[in-house]
């Protein structure tokens, strides 16, 4: 099948990239000549586990191709999708112009019966603003439908190859058979194809992430109670996830969630409600409660040193919100970053993946340095945060930390250690919903 993806994000390479796989050709189109440039010559933009290969391999065979001219990538195809950018805007609410725009374009552009599917994340009703932008001036006939993606960043190329479900949102016959067609090879090993009508599609997509929210920012809120009451968090996870009703996924505490997703897609239900005037308490508490928990582990080096942080040096591990992405969007660790700039201390930074990205952001800081390796960032430190879950991080020379750092004290926000082994090891280690051991 020909297939076009415009928007070449996470999103869009990723989606792009597997159909290729799938032995379509597809072409991506985005308006940055450089990044297309880049491409072109086989270097992916994005850091994404397993993605690399895959790209090469289609580039190569092929069946992936670039440009950035959209009239020639839509070009004979069967399906186009509309994999753009939908930030938030002032007031909360889903930036569409870039979306509408591209429609826009379209229309006149289409030489043949198209599909043109909606991939971003958009509010109920955009893919009838859509059909009504094309259908300004398209002169053949065409389908829009939503088709949601449900791909977590660091796992998206096993996500979009083996999908747990796929979402389709049509209510043409025509549209359904075609990507019915397209999909057929990502459910052949029993994955769910569930049809719905596109208004469905569009709130489905909102309601997965604002719940998956919802369940972290409750583990944060269970944290929190447990260090009061002296129970533990990581007990009371396993004590909760065996139970089939909850499940185990989700259910780990730290310092709040950021990336792409679920920070701009719940603040947009939000706004949905608002606009349908609707008090949606629920969504009102799990924005709350985020804003609070990437503050919990600055509020405890705060306490440590008796709100007196000046001229102290603290080594931070992980920059990313998640391990296995350069993704630093509402990353918890940014927060931590301005909280303690701010308090006058200084910060060595490591990051396997995202430094770059940070350093775009906070560049002539001469409060904040990056490092080449987690132990380099220890030299001259006062003491070690971690705020991403890298697995080089979980299993570290402990002796090699103690003998860098100025102090063996360590704030974690990610509970990567376990207690007893910490005591051990004769650190000051604290973390979230867990007690405080001392082995100095």
């Amino acid at each position: 099948m020909k297939i076009a993806v415009v928007g070449t994000g996470y999103v869009g390479l990723v989606t792009g990239t597997c159909f290729a796989e799938m032995g379509n050709t597809v072409t991506c189109v985005d308006i940055d000549e450089n990044k297309v440039k880049q491409m072109r010559s086989g270097k992916v933009p994005i850091y994404e586990p397993d993605l690399e290969n895959l790209f090469s391999r289609n580039i190569s065979e092929k069946r992936l191709s670039f440009t950035t001219d959209l009239s020639s990538g839509i070009k004979d195809a069967q399906v186009v999708f509309l994999a753009l950018p939908t930030p938030p805007g002032e007031d909360g609410s889903a930036d569409l112009s870039y979306v509408l725009s591209v429609a826009k374009d379209i229309g006149p552009l289409l030489n043949n019966y198209a599909v043109i599917v909606d991939k971003s994340t958009v509010p109920v009703g955009t893919a009838e603003k859509v059909r009504d932008k094309i259908a300004e001036s398209a002169t053949v006939d065409f389908d829009v439908a939503s088709n949601p993606e449900f791909l977590r960043e660091g796992f998206a190329v096993s996500d979009f190859l083996k999908p747990d479900r796929i979402v389709i949102g049509t209510t043409s016959n025509r549209a359904r058979k075609l990507l019915d067609e397209l999909y057929i090879p990502f459910v052949r090993q029993g994955s769910q194809m569930i049809h719905m009508d596109e208004r469905s599609a569009e709130i489905t997509k909102y309601a997965a992430n604002t719940f998956l929210a919802m369940k972290i920012s409750f583990m944060n809120e269970m944290a929190n109670l447990s260090e009061k009451l002296g129970a533990d968090i990581d007990m009371v996870r396993e004590g909760i996830g065996a139970d089939d009703r909850i499940g185990s996924r989700f259910l780990y505490p730290g310092i709040g969630y950021g990336g792409s997703c679920f920070p701009k897609d719940v603040l947009a239900l939000h706004k949905i409600s608002e606009e349908k005037e609707y008090d949606f308490k629920l969504i009102d508490a799990v924005m709350k409660v985020n804003t609070q928990q990437k503050k919990v582990l600055v509020k405890k080096i705060r306490e440590f040193y008796k709100d007196d942080l000046r001229d102290k040096t603290f080594a931070l591990w992980g920059l990313a919100f998640k391990p296995d992405t350069d993704d630093i969007r509402e990353a918890p660790a940014l927060e931590i970053i301005d909280e303690l700039v701010d308090k006058g201390a200084k910060i060595t930074a490591y990051d396997p993946e995202a430094a770059e990205n940070v350093k775009r952001i906070y560049s002539g800081s001469n409060q904040l340095q990056f490092s080449e390796t987690p132990y380099d960032a220890l030299r001259d430190a006062d003491a070690l945060i971690i705020a991403t879950e890298w697995g080089e991080f979980r299993t570290p020379d402990f002796k090699k930390i103690k003998k860098t750092v100025k102090s063996p004290v360590i704030f974690d926000g990610r509970n990567i250690y376990d207690l007893d082994a910490m005591e051990a090891e004769g650190f000051y280690y604290t973390s979230i919903g867990r007690r405080v051991v001392d082995g100095r």
